[in-house]
């Protein structure tokens, strides 16, 4: 029975997949407090399966997939609903999603080069923290009606992402994953 305990952190990240489509639902019909209480469970909740992952060492290799799958799935999911509501600007729109996809695949490649599962750098984690944190001041502002000028927090979150993805690039050159692969 202990030994099922492990799957634990991969039952949170399959739950907070599973919320992706009630998330974007409500914030594209303007439910934004239904849309806030469940984004703000499934990003609690990324911060639990990591949590208990590290911990207790549950680490598994369907967790290392399903993990930041459900964060880029939740991250695409939120910020093309708030594109498609004109909360967000196309230019930030496309530099989330591209990010986003583009680790996506970098890992997926590397993991067909070399089986291994990479794993998020610092830049990266502070990054979806600040991605997480962006989208729920979007929601909290809409749900509050409140105007204020968002631009400084689009230019920020833009540049955040685009020096998440440079580390990754870099880091993929540096160990001469791109040159001996492609």
């Amino acid at each position: 029975m202990i030994k099922y305990l492990r799957f634990i952190p991969n039952f949170i990240s399959l739950i907070r997949i599973s919320l992706v489509i009630p998330i974007v639902l409500n914030l594209l019909s303007s439910k934004y407090v239904f849309a806030i209480i469940l984004f703000t469970f499934a990003s609690v909740s990324d911060a639990i399966d990591g949590f208990l992952a590290r911990f207790f060492k549950w680490h598994t290799d369907l967790g290392k997939i399903l993990d930041p799958v459900a964060d880029k799935l939740l991250m695409i999911g939120s910020i093309t609903a708030l594109w498609w509501n004109q909360i967000v600007p196309l230019s930030v729109f496309i530099i989330f999603v591209l990010r986003d996809l583009l680790i996506l695949l970098g890992a997926a490649f590397e993991m067909s080069i070399t089986e291994k599962t990479p794993s998020p750098n610092y830049i990266g984690k502070a990054t979806t923290a600040s991605q997480i944190i962006y989208i729920l001041a979007l929601i909290i502002i809409e749900i509050f009606n409140v105007t204020i000028n968002f631009k400084i927090f689009h230019i920020l979150i833009a540049l955040i992402s685009l020096l998440s993805l440079l580390s990754y690039f870099r880091w993929w050159l540096n160990n001469n994953f791109i040159k001996e692969n492609v």
